[in-house]
C-alpha cells in the first residue's frame, strides 16, 4: 500500500489556500483601483479648468456624467445577461425600478456638485456617515431593527466627522464660490446621503420582493436612470451646453469616458466580491479604499489636513474597522 508523502499531501492542501488568496488580492486590486481611479477623476472634472489662459473654463454638468455611466452600466448589464441566458425582462414593476432610479440619479448629482464647493476628503469622509440614513431608512422601509454596536459606530463616524469639520477648512482652492461654500457643500452631502441612503435599502427590498438577479436590477436601474438623466438634461438645455462644451474642450471626453470605464468596473468588481466573499469582506475593502482615496488626494491635489482633521478620520475609520473585526469574529 503506497501513502502520500507530507511533502504532497501539504502542497495539495496549499492550492485551495493560495486560490482564496489570489482571489482575495484580485478582489482588493479591482475594487480599490478602480473606484479610486473613479474618485481622481470625479475631482479632476468638476474641480480642475479645461483650456488654456482666457477660455480656462469648469465642467459643470453633472446630470450629464450620471448619463454617460449609466448608458454604459446598462449596456453591459444587458450584454450580460444575454450571454448567461438570464432574465431580460422586469422582473419588478418598472415603477419600482424607476423609484431607485430616481433617488440614485440625485444622490450621484448631489454627490458631483458638492465637489464643487468642499474637497474631496470631506466628501469621502462624509461618505463614510451614509450607514445613519440607511438604518434610519431601513427602520421605516423594512422594520430593520438595529443593536447597540451599530448605533456606537454610527456615533462614533459622526463624531469623527464633526471633528473633520469643527478642525479645519472644508473648500478646496478652486470652489465655485467663496462665500457659503462650505454651507453649500455640506447641504449637497447632506442630500447625497439622504438619497443614497433610500436608494440602498429600497435596493435590498427589491432584491429580497422580487427574487431578481443583480444584473437585471442594474440593467433597469441603470436604464432608468440614463432616461431620467436624459430628460433633465433636454428639459433644462443643458445637454447642449454640455456637447458644446466637449466640442471646445475635447480632453474632458477621455475623462469622462474614463470615469464612466471605472465606475463600470467598480460595480462588477464590488459584485464579484460580495458574490465569492460576502458583505463583510466587501466593507472592509470599501473602507480600505476610502481611507487611500483620502490619503492620494491629499497628495494628488494638495489638500492641507489639519492634526484635528486627521484625529477625525482615525476616529471614523477606526470605528469602522473595529465593526467589521467584531463582525469576523462571529
Amino acid at each position: 500500500m503506497t501513502t502520500a508523502s507530507p511533502t504532497a499531501s501539504t502542497h495539495q492542501a496549499s492550492k485551495p489556500e493560495h486560490s482564496q488568496l489570489a482571489k482575495i488580492a484580485f478582489c482588493v486590486v479591482s475594487v480599490v483601483g478602480s473606484l479610486i481611479a473613479y474618485g481622481i477623476l470625479q475631482e479632476r472634472i468638476m474641480t480642475r479648468p479645461y483650456g488654456d489662459g482666457a477660455e480656462k473654463e469648469f465642467f459643470k454638468y453633472s446630470v450629464f456624467l450620471v448619463l454617460s455611466n449609466r448608458v454604459l452600466s446598462a449596456s453591459l448589464a444587458a450584454f450580460i445577461l444575454a450571454r448567461i441566458g438570464g432574465a431580460v425582462r422586469p422582473v419588478a414593476p418598472l415603477v419600482k425600478y424607476a423609484g431607485v432610479s430616481a433617488s440614485n440619479v440625485l444622490a450621484t448629482t448631489c454627490q458631483y456638485e458638492a465637489l464643487r464647493y468642499v474637497s474631496f476628503p470631506v466628501q469621502t469622509l462624509g461618505k463614510c456617515a451614509k450607514m445613519i440614513p440607511v438604518m434610519i431608512w431601513g427602520y421605516f422601509i423594512n422594520q430593520r431593527r438595529y443593536g447597540a454596536s451599530d448605533f456606537l459606530v454610527a456615533l462614533s463616524v459622526t463624531a469623527g466627522c464633526t471633528m473633520f469639520a469643527l478642525y479645519g477648512d472644508l473648500t478646496h482652492r478652486h470652489a465655485a464660490s467663496n462665500k457659503n461654500s462650505s454651507a453649500k457643500g455640506l447641504m449637497l452631502m447632506l442630500g447625497y446621503l439622504g438619497f443614497d441612503g433610500f436608494t440602498s435599502t429600497f435596493q435590498d427590498k427589491l432584491f429580497k420582493g422580487y427574487q431578481m438577479e443583480t444584473y437585471n436590477q442594474m440593467l433597469y436601474v441603470n436604464g432608468c436612470s440614463a432616461c431620467l438623466s436624459f430628460v433633465w438634461l433636454v428639459s433644462d438645455g443643458t445637454m447642449w451646453t454640455a456637447l458644446d462644451f466637449i466640442t471646445r474642450h475635447p480632453a474632458v471626453t477621455t475623462d469622462i469616458l474614463t470615469l464612466s470605464l471605472s465606475s463600470m468596473l467598480g460595480q462588477l468588481a464590488i459584485l464579484y466580491t460580495i458574490k465569492e466573499f460576502g458583505a463583510l469582506t466587501y466593507a472592509t475593502i470599501m473602507t480600505t479604499r476610502q481611507l487611500l482615496s483620502i490619503i492620494l488626494s491629499c497628495i494628488v491635489f494638495m489638500h492641507p489636513l489639519t492634526l484635528g482633521q486627521w484625529a477625525g478620520t482615525a476616529l471614523v475609520f477606526g470605528a469602522l474597522y473595529a465593526k467589521n473585526a467584531s463582525a469576523f469574529a462571529r
